[in-house]
């Protein structure tokens, strides 16, 4: 099969022809990697996406001081057992990252229509090969492969996580250091991403347009929802939007929120930067500076080291589900397109299963509970 010339990542169009390179199997490489660029651009893919891949291309070629054409099935085995190892080991999650990216790009220099096979054959005497098989891949046997450490956080961590929040800007102001209304406003964020389930990027992307009232509960005035416009893309697509109501078990993040958008906002004199959560320096805050706001505030609480901010969203979907909320409501508060993805986020607590186990017993086994019968 011949190389098709209306593909974007052809070998003829990022290789320069009739030329005598220094270096010709470098020049290959950079060549492939960047043809395998292009086709990921077309397909939309984030840029952050396209350099993790190419980073993990690049870092097995430099293990195995070999190039694409010359890898082996035993090159790549002993690139995940390097991996592995170490004062760093990576985590399952990560090798199936990698091994996601090292799949594609093969896929790429393997395709015919790419031309890629006959360059490398022409040039080299080999060609690519698809290296990654069933036998040294990792095997999918677990729904869930994150860290152990990162769990939804009980009623009593959260508590102690917004003490310490709150406790960090006491003792700013009673020090009478600068960073009073900074720390307010860290507290501010990690209260509105528990009340709402969001993620990082959704509360940096917040907007003051993205507070919503709510007609049927107007007391909440305009804490009533907030309009998430940066939800996590998939496959090329666009950030996905939603709304999200504020529940009433949430409705206590309504007076720090108002007191942050009255006050401490206008303090940092935002002009007409149109986020909800600026810096001193009339910035949006960053996503480093989320991370941050969270890890100060789990420090001072003493909390778990492997506690992190996506804890929270756990933390937000387990007690909307131990509130009693249906689990369609759940899914479509978070953004989930399966079910079985929320079902991962869940961690619900002993008292709640025990409480269904109760009501369950009562309702078939009377006075089966402890409880004497009439």
């Amino acid at each position: 099969m011949e190389a098709d010339s209306g593909l974007v990542g052809v070998a003829r169009l990022v290789l320069a022809g009739g030329v005598s390179f220094l270096d010709p199997q470098e020049s290959v490489f950079e060549a492939m990697l960047e043809g395998w660029e292009r086709q990921q651009r077309v397909r939309f893919l984030k840029a952050e996406t396209i350099r993790a891949r190419v980073m993990v291309v690049r870092r097995l070629a430099e293990v195995s001081n070999q190039y694409p054409w010359q890898w082996s099935s035993g090159e790549v085995e002993a690139f995940f057992d390097h991996a592995r190892s170490g004062v760093r080991p990576i985590a399952m999650s990560t090798a199936r990252g990698y091994e996601c990216g090292l799949r594609q790009f093969l896929e790429y220099v393997t395709d015919a229509r790419y031309g890629w096979p006959s360059e490398c054959m022409s040039r080299f005497g080999e060609a690519p090969q698809i290296v990654l098989h069933e036998f040294n891949s990792v095997r999918h046997v677990s729904d869930y492969e994150g860290r152990p450490g990162r769990r939804p956080l009980t009623y009593e961590e959260v508590q102690a996580l917004f003490d310490a929040a709150d406790g960090l800007v006491e003792q700013i102001r009673a020090r009478s250091r600068k960073g009073g209304v900074a720390a307010y406003r860290d507290a501010a964020v990690l209260k509105t991403v528990y009340a709402f389930g969001l993620r990082r990027r959704e509360a940096w992307g917040l907007d003051l347009v993205d507070l919503r009232h709510n007609p049927r509960l107007k007391q909440f005035g305009r804490c009533g929802a907030v309009f998430v416009r940066w939800g996590k893309a998939s496959k090329g697509s666009p950030p996905k939007r939603r709304t999200v109501l504020l529940v009433p078990e949430m409705d206590w993040v309504i007076d720090p929120l108002e007191r942050w958008l009255t006050g401490g906002r206008a303090m940092f004199d935002p002009a007409q930067n149109p986020a909800l959560f600026v810096t001193e320096r009339r910035g949006r805050m960053s996503l480093r500076g989320i991370n941050d706001a969270f890890t100060a505030a789990r420090d001072a609480a003493g909390l778990d080291q492997d506690l992190d901010l996506h804890c929270l969203r756990h933390s937000y979907i387990t007690h909307l589900v131990e509130f009693g909320y249906p689990a369609r409501f759940v899914q479509e508060q978070v953004g989930h397109v399966y079910a079985s993805t929320t079902a991962l986020y869940t961690g619900v607590s002993d008292e709640y299963r025990n409480r269904l186990l109760e009501n369950a017993v009562k309702a078939s086994l009377p006075g089966a509970w402890g409880e004497e019968t009439l």
